[in-house]
């Protein structure tokens, strides 16, 4: 089944009033994300009332839309309703594939001039906001709409350049793996997820990660002081993360204590 298509004000007022209703997830503070993408957030998590915004990048190496699935997947899955605003080519296909519920999803692919007043609507009664960043918007707006979702308890999720986010996610680098000499099929990116943000997110962070896939997340320790490509960290411990149902993968994971 695909993600609800809201056009126009009373669709987005018909979802807003049962996504409104509690939920499983409703008394949660921090909604989850995937076991990797934990150390990328201060709260290991996203805390409802802050602002995770997504970096879009340069296009050949973007990866942002399917960072932005990784990080609704989780929540849709523990109860949470999630808007995507302003992405036309967001497949509920993709979503779907990625683990997100689509009967909690709902798509509002071209806001229109509107943009501020459908994002507004959507924060008072959805979970999770995604929105891509008009090229237009001011920062009182901006401003604005995290105000609305610190006072409701909503995550927004702001998909381009977006000023003072509680913490900002950006693909900085990406490697298919699939293709063989001359032939074979994209299977899956290896990509270097970074993090940077303010108070608790003030230190920055990198890790690698499979998208789509989920076989291996390598958490890159950052340099220490002293000769060039040298480090002084310690190995950091292997653990393994089972993840449950029938089609159950391992996956190993490498962090620091």
């Amino acid at each position: 089944m695909a993600g609800r298509m809201v056009v126009g004000s009373a669709a987005l007022a018909e979802l807003v009033r049962p996504a409104s209703a509690p939920d499983p997830a409703g008394g949660h503070r921090v909604l989850p994300v995937r076991p990797e993408l934990t150390g990328l957030l201060p709260h290991r998590g996203l805390r409802r009332g802050s602002t995770i915004a997504v970096g879009v990048g340069q296009p050949r190496r973007s990866g942002g839309t399917s960072l932005i699935l990784a990080l609704l997947a989780e929540a849709s899955r523990a109860g949470s309703w999630c808007a995507v605003v302003g992405v036309p080519t967001f497949g509920a296909g993709a979503a779907a594939e990625a683990g997100i519920v689509l009967d909690r999803l709902a798509l509002v692919p071209n806001p229109g001039p509107e943009w501020p007043t459908v994002v507004a609507a959507l924060i008072d009664g959805v979970d999770v906001v995604v929105t891509a960043v008009p090229t237009a918007v001011s920062a009182s707006v901006a401003n604005r709409l995290a105000a609305r979702a610190r006072q409701r308890g909503s995550v927004l999720v702001p998909y381009g350049r977006w000023d003072g986010a509680d913490v900002t996610l950006q693909v900085v680098r990406g490697v298919w793996e699939g293709l063989g000499a001359g032939r074979g099929r994209l299977r899956r990116r290896e990509v270097t997820v970074s993090a940077r943000g303010r108070g608790a997110a003030a230190r920055p962070k990198e890790i690698k990660v499979w998208l789509p896939g989920d076989e291996l997340t390598r958490v890159i320790p950052r340099a220490a002081g002293g000769v060039a490509g040298a480090s002084t960290t310690p190995a950091p411990p292997r653990f393994r993360v089972v993840t449950g149902g029938p089609a159950a993968r391992s996956r190993t994971m490498v962090g620091p204590a």
